[in-house]
């Protein structure tokens, strides 16, 4: 919730922010870093405290009956807007909003929801647009759990999907995007979204955001379906897909955001007409992530910039090693692409080639086992994102459930390991690679 300026006769407003939050000084507008520091909070409204205190309860105190009248209206929709206090835990809570306040901040976004996991916030939002009849776009791969709750779980209540790869061209994309729009017409539905995975896990392949917009707006017109993309690969530091005719962003902040491998949770960001039929959602089935995790996810925020700029740096200098090992089939870097299309994408959508990458194992399963079980300071873990180096084989693990016709399909392969780098010493990390591939 942003500041609370609209004072309304008997109703006392709620507020925790500075009436006029500091956004610049002296004209220059402040980054997102600097703003990590306080945005959200007033220090004045919690006994001067300078961090923001947890707050752990399950109802808000109203200060008049009118005032608890006004925020129900709010909160059901008979009054436009919003609620403009805190009201219920399920609902909202000072320590989500100052969090979604600052989210939206890195994204450049109006507004901003937490979850209690990334795969949450990615349901809520799925269930809040699509209806019996309607049809999905989606790119591929995507995370197994993603793609599973749309072929799996959606497809219970009536609605249908059409995939296409991340590397899909303008063309390509028009003549999908009216099959879509034939195959709803005939299920009395409608395209309900686009939904985008950039960076795709766990092959690192960019979808052209902007070929997508192209193609929406000319097939289905730009009040069409929004465009929802997971950008939790490169966000928030090295990709904006707001800025590139994305309508939503989705975060699992399990990963960078969270950056320490010890919360679990998610975010949706965009324009509040996006956000507010998922926010009612929300209110009525949960999610929301609970105040001890928003607090860590504010304490997290502060140094995001840091650990992800180090870890992009490490995983440059170990991938320069890897790319030249004998036991390296190839890499799936985005700091060293080798197709014109990708590197394209990249060239307009990207600020940094980011620290998730897959390296192939010359071999197949019994050799990438060998090496996971070799390394010594990398951990053998799944999710990624995190201050320490992290590996796993997608194929044997995260996408186990996906068949195997499609995983050939998409290149998630028996040699495929997936590498999150950390923040430690690259040098101690390269040691430790080369001595594990060494044992294959």
């Amino acid at each position: 919730m942003s500041d609370n300026n609209n004072d309304i006769p008997g109703v006392p407003v709620t507020r925790r922010l500075p009436k006029t939050p500091i956004k610049e000084i002296g004209g220059r507008k402040l980054k997102p870093a600097t703003l990590m520091m306080g945005h959200g909070y007033d220090p004045k409204l919690s006994e001067g405290s300078l961090k923001a205190p947890i707050f752990l309860t399950s109802t808000f105190a109203f200060e008049s009956a009118a005032a608890g009248k006004h925020f129900f209206e709010g909160i059901t929709g008979k009054r436009p807007g919003g609620t403009d206090g805190l009201v219920y835990s399920r609902f909202n809570g000072p320590n989500q909003e100052i969090l979604e306040d600052r989210l939206s901040i890195w994204d450049e976004a109006e507004d901003a929801l937490s979850f209690s996991s990334g795969m949450t916030a990615i349901s809520v939002l799925m269930l809040t647009y699509c209806s019996a009849g309607d049809v999905i776009v989606h790119s591929g791969p995507l995370y197994a759990a993603s793609e599973g709750f749309v072929a799996k779980v959606l497809s219970k209540f009536g609605v249908t999907y059409l995939d296409f790869p991340a590397g899909a061209t303008r063309e390509e994309l028009d003549t999908l995007l009216d099959k879509a729009k034939a195959m709803a017409a005939k299920q009395g539905g409608k395209v309900a979204m686009i939904y985008l995975e950039s960076p795709a896990n766990p092959t690192n392949a960019l979808v052209d955001i902007e070929a997508v917009c192209d193609a929406r707006n000319a097939v289905l017109g730009e009040d069409g379906p929004p465009i929802a993309i997971d950008n939790t690969f490169l966000g928030p530091l090295w990709q904006r897909p707001l800025n590139n005719g994305a309508d939503i962003v989705v975060y699992s902040l399990t990963k960078y955001v969270g950056g320490h491998s010890d919360l679990v949770a998610g975010s949706l960001a965009g324009a509040k007409k996006w956000m507010d039929p998922v926010r009612a959602l929300r209110n009525t089935m949960g999610g929301i992530c609970d105040p001890n995790t928003a607090w860590m996810l504010m304490r997290s925020l502060e140094t995001v910039e840091l650990r992800m700029e180090r870890a992009g740096q490490n995983a440059a200098k170990v991938c320069e090693f890897l790319a030249q090992h004998p036991k390296v089939e190839g890499l799936g870097y985005l700091g060293m692409i080798s197709d014109t299309r990708q590197q394209d994408i990249f060239d307009r959508h990207c600020s940094g080639a980011g620290s998730t990458f897959s390296v192939f194992i010359k071999g197949g399963e019994a050799e990438s086992f060998r090496f996971l079980d070799s390394l010594r300071i990398a951990k053998l873990a799944v999710s990624l994102g995190g201050t320490e180096t992290l590996v796993s084989l997608p194929a044997a693990m995260t996408h186990l459930s996906v068949p195997d016709e499609r995983k050939a399909q998409l290149g998630i392969t028996d040699n495929l390991v997936r590498i999150s780098v950390g923040v430690e010493d690259p040098d101690d990390l390269i040691a430790d690679f080369d001595q594990a591939l060494a044992a294959v």
